[in-house]
Protein backbone atom coordinates (compact mmCIF):
# COMPACT_ATOMS: atom_id res chain seq x y z
CA UNK A 1 0.00 0.00 0.00
CA UNK A 2 3.19 2.25 1.17
CA UNK A 3 3.43 2.83 -3.34
CA UNK A 4 -0.45 3.44 -4.05
CA UNK A 5 -0.79 5.68 -1.49
CA UNK A 6 1.63 8.59 -2.40
CA UNK A 7 -0.08 7.88 -6.04
CA UNK A 8 -3.43 8.34 -4.32
CA UNK A 9 -2.74 11.54 -3.01
CA UNK A 10 -1.42 12.94 -5.35
CA UNK A 11 -4.72 12.33 -7.84
CA UNK A 12 -6.58 13.87 -4.92
CA UNK A 13 -5.38 17.06 -5.59
CA UNK A 14 -7.21 19.43 -7.84
CA UNK A 15 -6.48 23.05 -9.16
CA UNK A 16 -9.21 25.50 -9.86
CA UNK A 17 -12.08 23.23 -9.40
CA UNK A 18 -15.95 24.40 -9.38
CA UNK A 19 -15.51 24.96 -5.66
CA UNK A 20 -12.96 26.22 -2.78
CA UNK A 21 -10.53 24.31 -2.22
CA UNK A 22 -7.47 21.56 -3.56
CA UNK A 23 -9.22 18.58 -2.95
CA UNK A 24 -10.65 15.98 -5.39
CA UNK A 25 -14.16 14.80 -5.13
CA UNK A 26 -14.62 11.73 -6.54
CA UNK A 27 -18.30 11.36 -8.00
CA UNK A 28 -18.88 8.20 -5.83
CA UNK A 29 -19.18 10.23 -2.66
CA UNK A 30 -22.19 12.77 -4.02
CA UNK A 31 -23.83 9.59 -5.26
CA UNK A 32 -24.26 8.85 -1.07
CA UNK A 33 -26.01 11.59 -1.15
CA UNK A 34 -29.74 13.19 -2.63
CA UNK A 35 -29.48 13.84 -6.65
CA UNK A 36 -28.59 17.92 -6.94
CA UNK A 37 -26.21 18.00 -3.47
CA UNK A 38 -23.69 20.19 -4.52
CA UNK A 39 -19.77 20.64 -2.98
CA UNK A 40 -19.24 23.93 -1.78
CA UNK A 41 -15.67 23.42 -0.61
CA UNK A 42 -13.53 20.94 -0.29
CA UNK A 43 -9.91 21.24 1.67
CA UNK A 44 -6.95 18.87 2.14
CA UNK A 45 -7.36 18.25 6.34
CA UNK A 46 -5.18 16.84 9.28
CA UNK A 47 -2.76 14.03 9.39
CA UNK A 48 -2.49 10.72 8.41
CA UNK A 49 -0.05 7.63 7.65
CA UNK A 50 -2.46 5.40 6.35
CA UNK A 51 -4.54 7.54 4.36
CA UNK A 52 -5.27 10.83 2.85
CA UNK A 53 -7.63 12.97 4.54
CA UNK A 54 -9.70 15.64 3.48
CA UNK A 55 -12.74 18.01 5.16
CA UNK A 56 -16.28 18.66 2.77
CA UNK A 57 -18.47 21.34 2.51
CA UNK A 58 -21.96 20.44 1.25
CA UNK A 59 -24.88 22.00 -0.40
CA UNK A 60 -27.71 19.40 0.13
CA UNK A 61 -31.43 19.96 -2.04
CA UNK A 62 -33.20 21.09 0.80
CA UNK A 63 -30.97 24.21 1.45
CA UNK A 64 -29.35 23.02 4.06
CA UNK A 65 -25.42 23.17 4.34
CA UNK A 66 -23.77 20.42 6.16
CA UNK A 67 -20.02 19.43 6.78
CA UNK A 68 -18.13 15.86 6.71
CA UNK A 69 -15.00 14.41 6.65
CA UNK A 70 -13.75 11.80 4.31
CA UNK A 71 -10.38 9.64 4.35
CA UNK A 72 -9.74 7.27 1.81
CA UNK A 73 -6.86 4.32 1.27
CA UNK A 74 -5.85 2.60 -1.85
CA UNK A 75 -5.94 -0.71 -3.02
CA UNK A 76 -7.96 -3.78 -1.46
CA UNK A 77 -6.15 -3.50 1.88
CA UNK A 78 -7.82 0.18 1.54
CA UNK A 79 -10.98 -1.37 1.55
CA UNK A 80 -10.87 -3.48 4.63
CA UNK A 81 -9.42 -0.58 6.19
CA UNK A 82 -12.39 1.80 5.10
CA UNK A 83 -15.09 -0.97 5.44
CA UNK A 84 -13.89 -1.92 9.05
CA UNK A 85 -13.55 1.76 10.43
CA UNK A 86 -17.26 2.25 8.87
CA UNK A 87 -18.99 -0.59 10.72
CA UNK A 88 -16.47 0.01 13.96
CA UNK A 89 -17.47 3.75 13.77
CA UNK A 90 -21.52 2.50 13.43
CA UNK A 91 -21.50 0.30 16.41
CA UNK A 92 -19.96 3.04 18.58
CA UNK A 93 -22.76 5.15 17.60
CA UNK A 94 -25.50 3.18 17.99
CA UNK A 95 -24.14 2.19 21.69
CA UNK A 96 -23.29 5.98 22.19
CA UNK A 97 -24.03 8.54 19.87
CA UNK A 98 -23.06 11.28 21.76
CA UNK A 99 -19.56 9.71 22.04
CA UNK A 100 -18.62 9.48 18.18
CA UNK A 101 -19.18 11.47 15.36
CA UNK A 102 -21.94 10.27 13.06
CA UNK A 103 -20.81 7.95 10.37
CA UNK A 104 -22.48 8.65 7.11
CA UNK A 105 -21.02 5.52 4.77
CA UNK A 106 -18.38 3.78 2.59
CA UNK A 107 -17.27 3.18 -0.76
CA UNK A 108 -15.73 2.45 -3.98
CA UNK A 109 -13.62 5.95 -5.81
CA UNK A 110 -15.03 5.79 -9.48
CA UNK A 111 -11.39 6.31 -10.58
CA UNK A 112 -9.45 3.32 -11.83
CA UNK A 113 -5.72 4.18 -10.94
CA UNK A 114 -5.32 4.14 -8.26
CA UNK A 115 -8.34 1.75 -6.98
CA UNK A 116 -9.39 3.65 -4.00
CA UNK A 117 -11.91 3.24 -1.23
CA UNK A 118 -13.32 5.76 1.16
CA UNK A 119 -14.97 6.18 4.69
CA UNK A 120 -17.47 9.65 5.34
CA UNK A 121 -18.45 10.80 8.68
CA UNK A 122 -20.22 14.19 9.98
CA UNK A 123 -16.99 16.73 10.62
CA UNK A 124 -17.04 18.04 14.32
CA UNK A 125 -14.98 21.08 14.85
CA UNK A 126 -12.68 20.10 17.82
CA UNK A 127 -9.70 20.74 20.09
CA UNK A 128 -7.34 18.05 19.92
CA UNK A 129 -5.47 18.40 23.26
CA UNK A 130 -5.31 16.00 26.08
CA UNK A 131 -8.82 14.86 26.78
CA UNK A 132 -10.44 15.78 30.54
CA UNK A 133 -10.05 12.47 31.95
CA UNK A 134 -14.00 12.51 33.90
CA UNK A 135 -15.82 13.07 30.44
CA UNK A 136 -13.20 10.57 29.08
CA UNK A 137 -13.41 7.80 31.01
CA UNK A 138 -17.54 8.13 32.28
CA UNK A 139 -18.41 7.72 28.75
CA UNK A 140 -16.00 4.91 27.83
CA UNK A 141 -17.43 3.58 30.74
CA UNK A 142 -20.96 3.62 29.65
CA UNK A 143 -20.08 2.59 26.70
CA UNK A 144 -18.73 -1.08 28.06
CA UNK A 145 -21.69 -1.01 30.41
CA UNK A 146 -24.41 -0.72 28.12
CA UNK A 147 -23.32 -2.24 24.71
CA UNK A 148 -24.24 -5.66 24.02
CA UNK A 149 -22.67 -8.08 21.65
CA UNK A 150 -24.88 -9.19 18.72
CA UNK A 151 -23.85 -12.61 19.22
CA UNK A 152 -23.09 -12.75 23.26
CA UNK A 153 -19.41 -13.71 21.91
CA UNK A 154 -16.23 -11.91 21.49
CA UNK A 155 -15.61 -10.67 18.41
CA UNK A 156 -16.98 -8.56 15.04
CA UNK A 157 -18.97 -9.14 12.15
CA UNK A 158 -16.19 -7.90 10.00
CA UNK A 159 -12.43 -7.22 10.45
CA UNK A 160 -11.09 -3.96 11.79
CA UNK A 161 -7.73 -2.27 11.56
CA UNK A 162 -5.63 -0.61 14.05
CA UNK A 163 -3.60 1.69 12.10
CA UNK A 164 -3.02 -0.21 8.40
CA UNK A 165 -3.01 -3.68 10.50
CA UNK A 166 -5.84 -6.37 10.15
CA UNK A 167 -7.06 -7.56 13.90
CA UNK A 168 -8.11 -11.41 13.69
CA UNK A 169 -11.85 -11.18 15.42
CA UNK A 170 -13.97 -14.08 14.29
CA UNK A 171 -16.18 -14.88 16.78
CA UNK A 172 -15.45 -16.72 19.78
CA UNK A 173 -17.24 -17.83 23.26
CA UNK A 174 -14.27 -18.04 24.99
CA UNK A 175 -12.59 -14.79 26.02
CA UNK A 176 -9.16 -16.76 26.63
CA UNK A 177 -9.38 -18.21 23.26
CA UNK A 178 -10.58 -15.40 21.45
CA UNK A 179 -6.93 -13.03 23.22
CA UNK A 180 -5.07 -16.11 22.48
CA UNK A 181 -5.85 -16.31 18.40
CA UNK A 182 -6.03 -12.32 18.29
CA UNK A 183 -2.29 -11.97 20.00
CA UNK A 184 -0.58 -14.57 18.37
CA UNK A 185 -1.89 -13.10 15.01
CA UNK A 186 0.02 -10.10 15.45
CA UNK A 187 3.05 -11.84 16.87
CA UNK A 188 3.26 -13.74 13.47
CA UNK A 189 2.83 -10.01 11.50
CA UNK A 190 5.99 -8.36 14.11
CA UNK A 191 8.07 -11.84 12.95
CA UNK A 192 7.50 -11.01 9.13
CA UNK A 193 8.35 -7.46 9.51
CA UNK A 194 10.74 -6.49 11.95
CA UNK A 195 12.33 -10.21 11.71
CA UNK A 196 12.01 -13.65 13.89
CA UNK A 197 13.13 -13.44 17.24
CA UNK A 198 14.04 -16.76 18.71
CA UNK A 199 14.11 -15.72 22.39
CA UNK A 200 10.20 -14.10 21.78
CA UNK A 201 8.74 -17.11 20.05
CA UNK A 202 9.94 -19.03 23.11
CA UNK A 203 8.95 -16.54 25.11
CA UNK A 204 6.14 -16.08 23.55
CA UNK A 205 5.04 -19.54 23.72
CA UNK A 206 5.13 -19.77 27.31
CA UNK A 207 3.15 -16.95 27.30
CA UNK A 208 0.41 -17.89 25.50
CA UNK A 209 0.36 -21.57 26.74
CA UNK A 210 0.50 -20.94 30.09
CA UNK A 211 0.17 -17.20 31.60
CA UNK A 212 -2.78 -16.52 29.72
CA UNK A 213 -5.27 -19.35 30.50
CA UNK A 214 -4.03 -18.36 34.10
CA UNK A 215 -4.91 -15.47 34.16
CA UNK A 216 -7.58 -15.09 32.10
CA UNK A 217 -9.20 -18.58 32.76
CA UNK A 218 -9.38 -16.91 36.89
CA UNK A 219 -11.94 -14.25 35.17
CA UNK A 220 -15.12 -17.02 34.99
CA UNK A 221 -13.78 -19.01 37.90
CA UNK A 222 -16.66 -19.80 40.55
CA UNK A 223 -19.39 -19.14 38.12
CA UNK A 224 -18.31 -15.55 37.27
CA UNK A 225 -19.14 -14.42 33.64
CA UNK A 226 -17.05 -12.40 31.47
CA UNK A 227 -18.81 -9.49 29.55
CA UNK A 228 -18.11 -8.49 26.00
CA UNK A 229 -17.98 -5.14 25.89
CA UNK A 230 -17.75 -2.61 22.88
CA UNK A 231 -14.31 -1.34 22.83
CA UNK A 232 -12.91 1.13 20.67
CA UNK A 233 -9.24 -0.53 20.45
CA UNK A 234 -7.04 1.94 19.77
CA UNK A 235 -7.69 4.75 22.44
CA UNK A 236 -4.73 7.34 22.54
CA UNK A 237 -4.72 10.85 23.05
CA UNK A 238 -4.81 11.25 19.39
CA UNK A 239 -7.94 9.74 18.51
CA UNK A 240 -10.36 11.64 20.32
CA UNK A 241 -11.36 15.35 20.44
CA UNK A 242 -12.86 18.03 22.82
CA UNK A 243 -16.20 20.11 20.14
CA UNK A 244 -15.49 23.22 20.16
CA UNK A 245 -19.03 23.64 20.16
CA UNK A 246 -20.28 21.73 23.39
CA UNK A 247 -17.31 21.06 25.25
CA UNK A 248 -17.99 16.79 24.82
CA UNK A 249 -15.13 13.90 24.17
CA UNK A 250 -15.65 12.61 20.73
CA UNK A 251 -13.12 9.22 19.67
CA UNK A 252 -12.22 8.47 16.30
CA UNK A 253 -10.31 5.79 14.24
CA UNK A 254 -12.22 3.31 15.90
CA UNK A 255 -10.83 -0.87 15.86
CA UNK A 256 -13.60 -1.59 17.43
CA UNK A 257 -14.24 -5.42 18.69
CA UNK A 258 -16.42 -7.10 21.46
CA UNK A 259 -13.94 -7.86 24.35
CA UNK A 260 -13.49 -8.09 28.17
CA UNK A 261 -13.62 -4.34 29.08
CA UNK A 262 -10.23 -3.55 30.63
CA UNK A 263 -8.94 -4.21 27.15
CA UNK A 264 -9.29 -0.79 26.53
CA UNK A 265 -7.44 0.91 29.19
CA UNK A 266 -4.61 -1.32 28.69
CA UNK A 267 -3.68 0.55 25.62
CA UNK A 268 -3.10 3.48 28.47
CA UNK A 269 -0.26 1.40 30.46
CA UNK A 270 1.95 1.90 27.03
CA UNK A 271 4.56 4.91 27.54
CA UNK A 272 4.08 5.94 23.90
CA UNK A 273 0.84 7.55 24.92
CA UNK A 274 1.06 10.67 26.98
CA UNK A 275 -2.38 9.15 28.39
CA UNK A 276 -0.11 6.48 30.08
CA UNK A 277 -0.70 9.54 32.74
CA UNK A 278 -2.31 7.23 35.81
CA UNK A 279 -4.89 10.23 36.17
CA UNK A 280 -7.01 8.47 32.85
CA UNK A 281 -6.69 4.96 34.46
CA UNK A 282 -7.50 5.80 37.84
CA UNK A 283 -10.48 7.67 36.81
CA UNK A 284 -11.36 4.87 34.53
CA UNK A 285 -11.62 2.22 37.18
CA UNK A 286 -13.83 5.00 39.29
CA UNK A 287 -16.41 4.74 36.91
CA UNK A 288 -16.20 0.70 35.85
CA UNK A 289 -15.32 -1.60 38.38
CA UNK A 290 -12.62 -3.85 38.31
CA UNK A 291 -13.42 -7.62 36.92
CA UNK A 292 -12.54 -10.18 40.35
CA UNK A 293 -10.18 -11.44 40.91
CA UNK A 294 -9.72 -7.42 41.65
CA UNK A 295 -6.04 -8.40 42.89
CA UNK A 296 -4.92 -9.65 39.44
CA UNK A 297 -5.93 -6.72 37.75
CA UNK A 298 -2.69 -5.18 37.24
CA UNK A 299 -1.39 -8.09 35.97
CA UNK A 300 -4.08 -8.47 33.48
CA UNK A 301 -3.38 -5.16 32.37
CA UNK A 302 0.30 -5.75 32.02
CA UNK A 303 -0.64 -8.93 30.06
CA UNK A 304 -3.41 -6.55 27.83
CA UNK A 305 -0.68 -4.29 27.45
CA UNK A 306 1.55 -6.36 25.42
CA UNK A 307 -1.11 -6.85 22.42
CA UNK A 308 -0.70 -2.94 21.93
CA UNK A 309 2.85 -2.96 22.09
CA UNK A 310 3.26 -5.61 19.48
CA UNK A 311 0.77 -4.27 17.14
CA UNK A 312 2.22 -0.78 17.62
CA UNK A 313 5.91 -2.42 16.60
CA UNK A 314 4.01 -4.42 13.50
CA UNK A 315 2.71 -0.52 12.43
CA UNK A 316 5.98 1.36 13.34
CA UNK A 317 8.74 -0.57 12.33
CA UNK A 318 11.00 2.74 13.46
CA UNK A 319 10.10 1.75 16.69
CA UNK A 320 9.66 -2.00 16.53
CA UNK A 321 12.95 -2.88 18.27
CA UNK A 322 12.32 -1.24 21.46
CA UNK A 323 8.46 -1.34 21.58
CA UNK A 324 8.56 -5.74 21.16
CA UNK A 325 11.35 -5.30 23.52
CA UNK A 326 8.70 -3.78 26.30
CA UNK A 327 6.26 -6.63 25.31
CA UNK A 328 9.11 -9.48 25.59
CA UNK A 329 10.01 -7.78 29.07
CA UNK A 330 6.07 -7.52 30.14
CA UNK A 331 5.57 -11.50 28.86
CA UNK A 332 8.90 -12.53 30.85
CA UNK A 333 8.13 -11.02 33.98
CA UNK A 334 4.33 -12.43 33.74
CA UNK A 335 5.87 -15.42 33.53
CA UNK A 336 8.58 -15.32 35.90
CA UNK A 337 5.46 -15.00 38.63
CA UNK A 338 2.90 -17.46 37.18
CA UNK A 339 4.63 -20.22 34.80
CA UNK A 340 8.35 -19.61 35.83
CA UNK A 341 10.58 -21.66 32.85
CA UNK A 342 12.68 -24.94 34.42
CA UNK A 343 15.68 -23.39 35.68
CA UNK A 344 18.19 -22.92 32.97
CA UNK A 345 15.84 -22.99 30.47
CA UNK A 346 14.09 -19.69 30.14
CA UNK A 347 16.06 -17.21 27.33
CA UNK A 348 17.79 -14.51 28.62
CA UNK A 349 16.17 -11.39 30.05
CA UNK A 350 16.59 -8.28 28.58
CA UNK A 351 18.27 -5.87 31.16
CA UNK A 352 17.36 -1.95 31.34
CA UNK A 353 20.58 -0.78 30.11
CA UNK A 354 19.89 -3.59 27.09
CA UNK A 355 16.61 -2.09 26.05
CA UNK A 356 16.08 0.78 22.86
CA UNK A 357 14.95 4.03 23.15
CA UNK A 358 11.79 5.51 21.94
CA UNK A 359 11.75 8.61 20.47
CA UNK A 360 10.78 11.15 23.04
CA UNK A 361 7.98 12.31 20.45
CA UNK A 362 5.28 10.51 21.33
CA UNK A 363 2.59 11.08 17.91
CA UNK A 364 1.61 7.96 16.39
CA UNK A 365 1.10 9.65 12.97
CA UNK A 366 4.55 11.59 12.84
CA UNK A 367 6.17 7.91 13.79
CA UNK A 368 4.02 6.25 11.31
CA UNK A 369 4.77 8.56 8.66
CA UNK A 370 8.53 7.93 8.55
CA UNK A 371 7.75 4.44 8.55
CA UNK A 372 5.98 4.68 5.40
CA UNK A 373 8.33 6.78 3.61
CA UNK A 374 11.18 4.31 4.61
CA UNK A 375 8.99 1.38 3.19
CA UNK A 376 8.50 3.57 -0.17
CA UNK A 377 11.97 3.69 -0.82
Amino acid sequence: MSLELPLLLERSKVASPPYIGDFRVDPSVLSQFPSGTKVISAHHFGQSAWTVTARLLLSLPNGTKERFFIKSAPGSHGRTMMEGEFNAMSELYNSAPDFVPKPHSWGKYNAAEPEAYYFLAEYIEMHEGMPDPDKLCSRLARLHRESKSPTGQFGFHVTTCQGRIPQLVEWESSWTTFFIKLLQNVISQDFEVNGHWNDMETVGKQFIDRVIPRLLDALVEGGRVVKPSLIHGDLWEGNSGTSLDNGNIYVFDAACFYAHHEMDVADWRCNYNKISDPIYTDTYNLYNKRSEPRKEWEDRNRLYSVYYNVIYSVNHTTSGTAVRQQAYSDMYYLIDKYAPFEQNEGPPRIEKDQMAVLPSEKNHNLAAASDVDSDSE
